[in-house]
């Protein structure tokens, strides 16, 4: 049996999703360990995207295999029982062979929170980038628009960025001011490693007046990462839904 499950975590104290070998603490560890535990045997899993150190989950998926038979309510409730409190199941759904919680995803959608105003934050000071600065959130919005649709990403990945094509189609990029709080939310097809964090920063800086709104294009056009800009820190970042075929019958973390 195959089932698929929506995870919500919080990645201040992790080294990221993925299981390393040298044996620091991931989310990923934490989950199949405590799945162990509710089936009985080892369980390895697979998620929609592998999320970097401080990096946060709101609508993370994953799916594992299992010959083990329990209720989906006990799948939930088990598995949480056995997890820190910074990690947690939204809900379970039995899936077909088929669906691969990676490869199955049409398109995943992040959100970078910045907090903007004089002074630090000690409620947000790992949910969120603080920059004191005043930045203009209508000129990063007018930057983002040119980074939308189908692109060569190149300046705005990690140099060691292992993905075989650096072309992916963002679907949608805006960016808001919540009070002091400004937002910016993206969906693609997929992401390049960095790739949202290295558009944060460059909208950042064109946000404080250091760069024009046009720079965001001409970084795009460079297909150079070195000329690419400051790549923004993890802790604004969210992974907040991924989407699949209608098909597989999952909810959106945005219905949970």
């Amino acid at each position: 049996m195959r089932l698929a499950m929506g995870v919500e975590y919080d990645g201040s104290s992790y080294h990221g999703w993925q299981l390393q070998k040298s044996g620091v603490r991931s989310v990923q560890q934490q989950i199949e360990q405590a799945l162990g535990k509710v089936a009985a045997h080892p369980v390895r899993v697979f998620c929609a995207g592998r999320t970097d150190t401080g990096v946060h989950g709101e609508g993370q998926v994953i799916h594992f295999d299992t010959p083990a038979v329990r209720s989906l309510r006990g799948w939930v409730l088990g598995t949480n029982v056995n997890l820190p409190d910074d990690v947690n199941i939204n809900w379970v759904h039995e899936v077909s062979d088929e669906f691969h919680a990676r490869f199955s995803a049409t398109s995943r959608s992040y959100r970078y929170v910045i907090l903007n105003r004089p002074t630090r934050s000690a409620i947000w000071r790992d949910r969120a980038v603080w920059i004191h600065h005043v930045l203009d959130e209508v000129r990063m919005q007018q930057a983002a628009e040119s980074l939308v649709g189908t692109h060569d990403f190149s300046s705005y990945r990690a140099i060691g960025c292992q993905a075989k094509s650096p072309v992916r189609t963002v679907t949608n990029l805006i960016v808001n001011r919540i009070n002091d709080r400004v937002v910016i939310e993206i969906t693609a097809n997929a992401f390049l490693h960095h790739m949202v964090r290295n558009i944060a920063g460059v909208l950042m800086t064109i946000g404080r007046g250091d760069q024009p709104v046009e720079w965001s294009r001409e970084v795009l056009d460079h297909r150079d990462r070195t000329l690419g800009g400051v790549t923004a820190p993890p802790q604004g970042l969210y992974l907040v839904d991924v989407d699949y075929p209608a098909e597989f019958g999952l909810p959106s973390a945005s219905k949970v």
